[in-house]
């Protein structure tokens, strides 16, 4: 790694960063829709949906035909029915479903605690993508003011159980599992807690061993979730009886995570660090890497455009979803050159792990078209519009970030439910922290952030919206009813967004508690 810190301090960029530098996000996209659909023409998949019919329209010279061909063949997909109609049969062993070859991997994801595993196949050239990605990530770095000798230091990855399970024609386990028994060889000596204590299932096990041996590593990076990520950095700093994390780890500098917004837990992080360090949002899911951040304290990251994955874009809005979230039939969808900022949309994937017309299940926003830079607001399942109040988790996180510095109090965690008023509608939040806080003067300001933040949830206070009800809860209850439903670990997150029947287990956790 003294080799790519000198790499990293030159300014060294690979071929595909710089090609995406300088081409145009349409012209990238295009490529990669091609090259997807050659790769793919031959499978189940593309003979069923007549890929050639789709690959002829490349050679017209009329604009968006391909698209137009591809959006006709081609329907949208939520995960039931790519897996019911598809992918079930790539389980089975049978070759050339959606993508070519047998699939060996299979990622184990639920996405939030409400939902069963889902099963999403990890293809030899998605595995290839990711690991392309991480290293562009890598190499972004050298926009960072950090030391040649910073790429000598370890690097802690805390994720799921990267035992996987045999299935006699697939191996199934956590992403995080089958990317590490796939790791270069030069990259072993730097990844820690190393193959033997990654493999430990019990998860107060692995904890526990990595706060006894934390001592003995250099750690300059550390990744995962944020909740999971504080609540080991505490264990640490009380196992070794010291004042903060830079007392164990003198060299911490960057911190990268993803999955949820990082804002709620910046309170709490700046507690356990001796220093201010970098703090990088990635956007890798089971599906595939689709984002990182690539600047240093900027809160957009850059969507990867030319690396196995194409995108579609609808418009988040009542024309296109209904009240629960999902997409109506007809739904008008959107290539990258038919976005504009500011504008919230529900992704759809095509990629090289035979995912198409994927949706996704997450809401983007973005920040700037030129440079394909996006923020991530919510999930399509995750908004709350009982009566036209459009709420999003980035509302919800920004409004308690803001009750929360006002009151200088730590809110990790919250979660908040639409339940009936009468014959209209409340809001119900439960909102976790451990210092003390009159739930009532939480429950005022609160309210009066969120008509800041949203304007339609200010209409429909004075409307059908005619109440919300605050309950303070500490932070260990939300944990707790994670590890009763089996979620604990590093790709786990508690919802931020509750509904039945998820929300009744919820409530008969707390009232048993």
């Amino acid at each position: 790694m003294p080799i790519l810190g000198t790499l990293l301090k030159k300014g060294i960029r690979i071929r595909e960063s710089l090609e995406q530098d300088y081409t145009n996000p349409l012209d990238l996209q295009k490529t990669e829709l091609k090259h997807l659909l050659i790769s793919a023409d031959q499978t189940l998949f593309g003979q069923h949906y007549n890929f050639k019919e789709v690959l002829n329209e490349f050679k017209s010279w009329a604009g968006n035909n391909y698209y137009n061909k591809f959006k006709a063949n081609v329907p949208i997909h939520n995960y039931n029915k790519m897996y019911e109609e598809w992918w079930y049969k790539s389980r089975q062993g049978i070759r050339n479903v959606t993508w070519p070859g047998r699939v060996k991997y299979f990622a184990l994801s639920s996405g939030t605690s409400e939902a069963a595993s889902k099963y999403l196949p990890i293809t030899k050239d998605m595995k290839r993508a990711i690991q392309k990605t991480s290293i562009r990530q890598i190499l972004s770095l050298s926009k960072y003011d950090l030391p040649a000798e910073f790429f000598q230091g370890g690097i802690l990855m805390l994720g799921g159980s990267t035992h996987l399970n045999n299935r006699g024609s697939y191996f199934e386990g956590d992403l995080s599992g089958i990317q590490a028994a796939q790791l270069p060889f030069w990259f072993q000596h730097f990844y820690k807690p190393g193959k033997k204590i990654a493999k430990t299932r019990d998860w107060d096990s692995k904890l526990n061993e990595i706060a006894e041996n934390a001592k003995n590593w250099n750690i300059n990076i550390i990744v995962g979730v944020p909740a999971w990520i504080q609540i080991l950095m505490e264990k640490i700093i009380a196992y070794h009886q010291v004042s903060d994390i830079h007392k164990i780890w003198p060299n911490l500098s960057v911190y990268v995570h993803g999955g949820v917004s990082f804002d709620p837990y910046r309170k709490g992080f700046a507690k356990l660090l001796g220093r201010e360090i970098y703090t990088i949002e990635t956007y890798l899911a089971s599906e595939g890497f689709i984002a990182f951040q690539n600047k240093p304290n900027y809160r957009s990251m850059r969507l990867v455009l030319n690396n196995g994955i194409f995108y579609e874009f609808i418009p988040f809005d009542d024309n296109n979803f209904d009240s629960n979230g999902d997409v109506k039939e007809n739904a008008e969808t959107l290539m990258i050159d038919g976005v504009e900022e500011g504008k919230e949309y529900a992704l759809l994937l095509s990629t090289c792990a035979g995912a198409w017309r994927y949706m996704i299940g997450d809401v983007i926003k973005f920040t700037s078209i030129e440079e394909a830079e996006i923020v991530i607001t919510g999930r399509t399942k995750h908004f709350l519009s009982l009566c036209g109040e459009h709420l999003s988790v980035d509302n919800m996180n920004k409004a308690v970030e803001m009750v929360a510095d006002e009151l200088n109090i730590e809110v990790p965690e919250f979660t908040v439910a639409g339940i009936p008023h009468g014959t209209l509608f409340a809001h119900h939040w439960y909102v976790g922290t451990d210092d003390k806080v009159d739930s009532s003067l939480f429950r005022t300001k609160l309210d009066s952030y969120l008509k800041e933040l949203n304007d339609d949830y200010a209409v429909e206070r004075s409307a059908a919206l005619k109440d919300i009800i605050v309950d303070v809860l500490p932070v260990s209850m939300f944990y707790n009813w994670m590890e009763s439903r089996g979620k604990v670990g590093g790709q786990n997150k508690f919802p931020r967004v509750m509904k039945s029947p998820l929300l009744d287990d919820w409530q008969n956790f707390i009232s048993k508690s």
